[in-house]
């Protein structure tokens, strides 16, 4: 674990991210630096401020935000992860987190699912090439050992790029979202 990511293990914080706006504002805070005024956020996400604070307060009372105070006029908030990113702990089984992360990965492909018909409405939007923007699959294979550290690797360096600050040429803002999960095998005799 990098020394600037958050962990969240605690079930109670972890359903606070099943929100899709909170999931948003989450994101949105990690893709301005880890940092922003509300008035910020409203703007990257096309809501009105206003209706931000409800949702800034629950993030803040688990822990997962903070207010900066101090900061003039404007409020302000910035991630617990410091400048990295909040990573959901997993604890597989029949456990209270595992229910809500549950809950939160099907919210976050609700986000996804969004985003992409949102942009597949679109006229400018890349579908092909090495600028390609707009992408919707589902793969299904077996792999072994190596095939799998590959995929985590893959995934891991995915989660590098897309985390590094906004700058000059790094001007377009996209998102990413994936499930790596096992499939149980079904008999051949069945």
């Amino acid at each position: 674990m990098a020394g600037d990511e958050k962990r969240v293990s605690r079930a109670a914080t972890i359903r606070l991210l099943a929100s899709p706006a909170r999931q948003e504002i989450i994101d949105t805070l990690e893709a301005l630096g880890g940092e922003a005024s509300v008035a910020e956020l409203a703007a990257q996400l096309g809501r009105p401020a206003d209706g931000l604070y409800y949702h800034l307060r629950l993030l803040a009372r688990g822990r997962v935000v903070e207010e900066i105070t101090g900061a003039g006029d404007a409020r302000r908030y910035r991630t617990c992860a410091t400048g990295g990113r909040t990573r959901l702990e997993y604890r597989p089984g029949a456990t209270a987190n595992a229910a809500a992360v549950q809950r939160v990965a099907a919210s976050l492909l609700r986000i996804a699912g969004r985003d992409f018909a949102a942009a597949i409405a679109r006229h400018d939007v890349a579908v092909e090439g090495p600028q390609r923007e707009l992408w919707a699959s589902r793969l299904k294979g077996w792999v072994g050992d190596t095939e799998l550290a590959e995929i985590n690797r893959l995934l891991e360096r995915l989660t590098v790029l897309l985390h590094a600050r906004r700058s000059t040429r790094r001007d377009r803002l996209v998102s990413l979202a994936w499930v790596l999960a096992p499939l149980e095998e079904r008999s051949r005799d069945a």
